[in-house]
């Protein structure tokens, strides 16, 4: 958390293309977007916010630098400057806003503070600590281990059959892993297979064609479903999506199960929590 439609989420305000961008934004009026804003002083609160360079050479490079294009890769958001590349990776709990300069000084947990030069700040705010902002000349050095994008076009049925007959791991944990598949997480991953109807533990290697033809669509259901949405808030480091009032099984342990009725279940797949129907999802040959 934040998986891929939270990360979608954020890279669209930051674009300042998104409507959530008024409710992300402490002020209905404040500054919507960072397009075209030019960095000039860089704060760093905490030096392991930054991955590469170091915190001095990082701020010193980005200085007079404008923001040409927001995207984003996996669970990456991608920001292309006039010199350099910056990527920051939110992991658990990272999150962004945009200000206005002449706000309070900055909070607790506000570990990078982007001037701009004009009268705007974006904040990366992280509580735990462990999310990280690279720049760079080449985006690929870190985004080169990186899987296929799920909406990929050329991620076709057949070729996500071969990727998954390749591997002889269970899916869930299979499909959270970020070089085999980008931006899942455990939210998308669990909804994702339910609507599939596949048992999180099933080896990979056993789904045949018609079963990966099925999990692929719903993992591009969901995934587009939850940025409809805005993403899910179900926790203090992401607010504003409510995908999370849709769920079909994520953390709905001993309700019933919206297809079959029976009780979802909750057990751990490689120390995730993992929620599932053990009617609708069958465990055939894991």
């Amino acid at each position: 958390m934040p998986e891929l439609p939270e990360v979608e989420t954020i890279a669209r305000f930051l674009r300042g293309t998104h409507g959530l961008a008024i409710s992300r934004s402490p002020h209905p009026n404040g500054p919507l977007g960072v397009l075209g804003r030019k960095f000039a002083d860089v704060q760093v609160t905490w030096q392991r916010s930054i991955a590469e360079p170091a915190a001095p050479a990082f701020c010193a490079r980005l200085y007079g630098q404008s923001i040409l294009e927001i995207t984003r890769r996996g669970k990456f958001l991608v920001f292309q400057l006039e010199k350099d590349w910056m990527l920051i990776h939110l992991r658990m709990s990272g999150d962004i806003r945009v200000e206005p300069r002449d706000e309070n000084p900055p909070g607790l947990h506000d570990r990078i503070i982007f001037n701009f030069a004009d009268d705007a700040r974006m904040v990366f705010n992280d509580t735990r600590k462990f999310g990280r902002a690279w720049l760079l000349k080449d985006p690929q050095q870190v985004l080169g281990n990186l899987g296929p994008e799920p909406f990929d076009p050329e991620l076709t049925a057949g070729v996500f059959h071969r990727m998954l007959n390749e591997k002889k791991r269970a899916i869930k944990p299979l499909l959270m892993d970020q070089k085999f598949l980008a931006g899942m997480g455990n939210i998308y991953t669990d909804e994702a297979l339910h609507l599939a109807r596949v048992h999180p533990l099933e080896k990979a290697s056993t789904l045949n064609y018609s079963q990966a033809e099925s999990l692929l669509r719903a993992i591009r259901e969901v995934l587009t479903e939850g940025i409809r949405r805005n993403g899910a808030s179900i926790d203090w480091a992401y607010r504003g999506g409510d995908f999370q009032n849709y769920f079909r099984v994520y953390q709905r342990n001993g309700e019933k199960c919206p297809l079959c009725g029976d009780n979802i279940e909750r057990i751990m797949v490689s120390q995730r929590g993992t929620h599932f129907c053990p009617s609708c999802q069958l465990l055939e040959k894991g």
